[in-house]
């Protein structure tokens, strides 16, 4: 075990200290640059990153589009977190927590903006009409999911990612406490899923959106390297779930949006038309 800490009476920020993501983490809000925002053609316009967040809206806009709803037509424009765009004075209008993926709606006057992944599923699935059930016990079973994942991914990302990939010191209390409670919400799906094709049951829903980008990735060892380690093969029902999901269309081709890592013909770093993927 790491030697014992003992917080400051007040605590002081130390610029660079926290890691991979040292550079664009401070304790304040608000644009730091001005930069105008990207506007594109369609309606719909979307400031976003392929991280899993990020995904969860791209396989959305291309499912609604599989499914011939033209008004789902967008654009999404690359927001390099790393390089702190996120804190450009056009983003942080759209989104004031400077986090991806951040939309904005162009359909309506005034234009709306939306953050926050979970808001940004939720919006678009009930102005399309689609991927939410209509009936109340599969729609309240649906957004149930939903709020799960919102709730839970923080331990996955900022909890377990943070302290068992990133951290730039690794301490065991911090590693087990977060494993074990990955492990726990693995468990959780894998439970659920062995009675269910999916998260609400026989329907293919926003909640399978929200949770297969962060636990989907997990599993296949997309995110963190962390498969081995958290046994993942023992959790059958959402590696099946998942993989279920993989050979969806519409979620290969949200999986390429606003991607800068990988295979380049994986990664298609801003979509403005459906013609963009055949240039892959």
């Amino acid at each position: 075990m790491s030697d014992t800490y003992t917080p400051p009476r007040v605590w002081e920020w130390e610029p660079g200290n926290g890691g991979k993501f040292a550079s664009i983490n401070r304790p304040t809000a608000g644009a730091t640059h001005e930069k105008e925002r990207p506007v594109g053609k369609h309606p719909l316009q979307l400031y976003s990153l392929a991280t899993p967040n990020g995904v969860k809206v791209t396989i959305l806009l291309e499912e609604l589009l599989e499914k011939g709803i033209t008004g789902a037509e967008y654009d999404a424009h690359l927001i390099q977190i790393g390089e702190g765009d996120q804190f450009g004075s056009g983003f942080v209008e759209v989104n004031p927590n400077s986090k991806i993926p951040a939309l904005m709606d162009h359909s309506v006057t005034p234009p709306q903006r939306v953050f926050e992944s979970g808001a940004i599923l939720l919006y678009l699935a009930e102005k399309f009409d689609a991927f939410l059930p209509t009936d109340p016990a599969k729609r309240t079973e649906t957004l149930s999911w939903l709020f799960w994942q919102m709730g839970s991914a923080p331990i996955l990302g900022g909890g377990f990612g943070h302290f068992y990939a990133y951290a730039p010191e690794k301490y065991q209390y911090p590693i087990d406490r977060y494993t074990m409670e990955v492990k726990r919400q693995l468990d959780v799906l894998d439970r659920h899923l062995a009675n269910n094709r999916y998260m609400a049951g026989d329907e293919y829903t926003i909640a399978d959106m929200a949770i297969y980008p962060w636990y989907g990735a997990l599993v296949k060892n997309r995110v963190y390297e962390a498969a081995e380690f958290l046994q993942a093969h023992t959790y059958e029902n959402v590696i099946r779930w998942a993989e279920e999901l993989d050979e969806r269309p519409a979620v290969k081709r949200g999986r390429m949006v606003n991607k800068t890592w990988g295979d380049e013909s994986e990664q298609l770093l801003e979509r403005h038309d459906a013609s963009d993927f055949d240039k892959l």
